[in-house]
């Protein structure tokens, strides 16, 4: 066998893999061209990007955009995605019955006429690439829970399950979401509440919630989430009208109070302004905003809302009013410190007269600083942490402090700072000891301690009973070990 026949055989069989490659293996098996085949309809449903429904003089339209069903006809809202994905299985599943022949048909011109595709009322229409044709609704069959359809561009007709129909023969309001948003709590960033005792802001930064206005302080993540929560998981109880005509009705020409919630993070270095809306390097983010009315007469569990973003008029459950009498005391941490464990370093116990402790970690070992690096009892730093992290204010004494003394904090009897500690300079940070927290503790009062946090202006009171806790004396902190025998 000479080169050339070589080469002819070897481009035969590298032509050959190729054809068994890119179109024999893209092929549906036999079982799989069996179901294929039987089938009413075939698509890809990644491709559908939208649905149009006439049900007789009426029509339907949704359409799939930025991966979310939105109705466009005859009304513009944001659709039921999970009625609408139903329906789209429904159609990957709807397998045929029967088949009545397009000769059969056109032997008897009354055959279409008797099955109702003459000139059906009720079609469905898919959208985009490799669409299917138009499917056409006929009259149900004898057979329970079957009908009669077929395709727009041809007579055959197919005997088949009445679940499609029963996905599309609806009113237009039935295609509407009633989840009242799709944004998710933990998407919220920002939010505005407005009630007739005024107006809060929260800004959630890294994982933690703060107020914002009346007063600048911490919030409770936790509280601050089943507040957002309540709007994120409302349901829609009755599609009233669209925003535009006359508001007064429901309440909503001067709505008694309002939420807004915006899910946009600034990124670092962006100049962001609030207003109605965020504004980011020219970009603007509106937020979401729900707006309460007044009560219906008939309904008096629901009241009337207004969401701006879907521009109609709605009612809500009435508990979500309860979101008007949100304070900002209601919103507040109670938790006496914020401790970020994990650039936690050192920790510096310092009671004027009494003795000073630091406990550094390093390489994930706790020691005594002040006593030669000395090993830390870690379980005791542990505790300390805890409790501290867990304690919580039994009241909140003064927003701003004007007389630190009247509390002793002034010349507190003992302060812990809280501290990261770098060996060398850094692009993010410097070289040395960063304190990130600090707590002073002042003078007692019956049961309760006077207290104040140094990046806060408030006063506040902890449990008495806290200092016993929080030794300054290194002893206090020293390893019990003494001796250490190797085996």
């Amino acid at each position: 066998m000479n080169w050339r026949t070589t080469l002819i055989l070897a481009v035969i069989a590298l032509a050959g893999f190729a054809y068994f490659r890119f179109f024999e293996m893209k092929r549906p098996s036999t079982e799989e061209a069996r179901r294929l085949a039987q089938n009413v309809v075939n698509f890809d449903r990644n491709k559908v990007d939208g649905i149009v429904i006439k049900n007789g003089d009426q029509q339907i339209e949704i359409r799939r955009r930025d991966n979310k069903w939105r109705l466009e006809t005859p009304i513009k809202d944001q659709a039921d995605a999970a009625i609408v994905e139903n329906l789209l299985s429904d159609l990957e599943n709807w397998q045929k019955e029967g088949t009545i022949a397009a000769k059969e048909i056109d032997a008897d011109k009354s055959k279409l006429a008797e099955y109702g595709l003459n000139n059906p009322k009720l079609k469905l229409k898919l959208l985009g690439r490799d669409r299917p044709p138009e499917i056409l609704f006929g009259k149900d069959a004898a057979l329970e829970g079957r009908m009669y359809v077929r395709f727009q561009n041809s007579k055959q007709t197919f005997l088949a399950r009445q679940s499609v129909k029963k996905d599309i023969d609806k009113k237009p309001e039935e295609f509407r979401d009633r989840k009242l948003t799709d944004l998710t709590t933990a998407q919220v960033r920002r939010m505005t509440l407005k009630t007739p005792a005024g107006e809060m802001e929260l800004e959630k930064k890294s994982d933690h919630w703060d107020i914002l206005k009346p007063l600048r302080a911490r919030a409770d993540d936790q509280k601050v989430g089943d507040l957002i929560s309540q709007i994120t998981t409302a349901q829609i109880q009755q599609f009233v009208a669209d925003d535009r005509g006359d508001l007064r009705p429901y309440g909503l020409a001067e709505p008694r109070g309002s939420i807004t919630l915006y899910d946009l993070e600034p990124k670092k270095g962006q100049k962001v302004e609030l207003g109605e809306s965020i504004k980011v390097f020219g970009q603007e983010a509106k937020g979401q905003t729900l707006q309460i009315g007044s009560v219906p007469e008939k309904e008096k569990d629901q009241i009337y809302a207004r969401f701006t973003p879907r521009g109609a008029v709605y009612t809500l459950p009435k508990k979500i009013e309860e979101i008007l009498n949100t304070k900002p005391a209601d919103l507040r941490d109670y938790h006496l410190v914020r401790i970020d464990t994990n650039i936690l370093d050192r920790i510096t116990i310092d009671a004027p007269g009494k003795g000073k402790a630091v406990l550094a970690r390093k390489d994930g070992n706790w020691t005594i600083a002040t006593r030669n690096n000395a090993p830390v009892d870690s379980g005791a730093v542990r505790r300390l942490i805890d409790t501290l992290q867990n304690e919580r204010v039994t009241r909140f004494v003064e927003d701003v402090a004007s007389n630190l003394s009247q509390y002793g904090l002034d010349k507190p009897q003992i302060q812990l700072t809280f501290s990261s500690f770098a060996s060398e300079n850094t692009a993010e940070t410097k070289a040395g000891e960063q304190p990130f927290a600090g707590i002073a503790f002042g003078r007692a009062e019956g049961d309760n301690l006077y207290a104040r946090l140094a990046d806060e202006p408030f006063v506040v009171t902890v449990r008495r009973s806290l200092l016993n806790q929080i030794s300054p004396d290194p002893l206090q902190w020293q390893e019990l070990s003494i001796f250490k025998f190797k085996p």
